[in-house]
């Protein structure tokens, strides 16, 4: 199991809070291009409306562009991490967002465990701000 003592997703998270780790499960979704082109102007402003609904209800942790592996470029990639109460929870999330449900992007969810946290921002897309604690 590369390095860990827990053979599995539930028993790592046992085992990350005994050795004091926070273990706080949030989703990735990795988000890709699914058709060539920009995105139509309604789509976006679509995609833009369902993001700012998650944050709102709290569903949306973070979110925003990957690069190419030389951090050059945007091949059009994109990392969202939401808060859910399970994988399927976190699934639907994903397949309810408009780009998704249009065909022009795909993705795949995955569960991530946030282990260390040093938080000192906070970060609203709804109303464009970002406030240093």
């Amino acid at each position: 199991m590369r390095g860990r003592d827990a053979e599995n997703w539930n028993d790592d998270e046992i085992a990350c809070r005994e050795r004091g780790s926070l273990a706080l499960e949030v989703f990735a979704c990795i988000t890709s291009p699914a058709k060539d082109g920009p995105p139509p102007p309604e789509l976006l402003v679509a995609y833009l409306a369902y993001q700012k609904d998650l944050e709102a209800r709290g569903a949306l942790f973070l979110a925003g562009p990957l690069s190419d592996p030389t951090g050059t470029s945007m091949p059009g990639a994109g990392l969202i991490i939401d808060r859910a109460e399970t994988i399927e929870a976190a699934r639907k999330l994903a397949q309810a967002d408009p780009m998704h449900t249009s065909g022009r992007r795909s993705f795949t969810r995955q569960a991530w465990r946030l282990n260390e946290d040093a938080p000192r921002q906070r970060l609203r897309l709804s109303d464009p701000s970002f406030d240093r604690f």
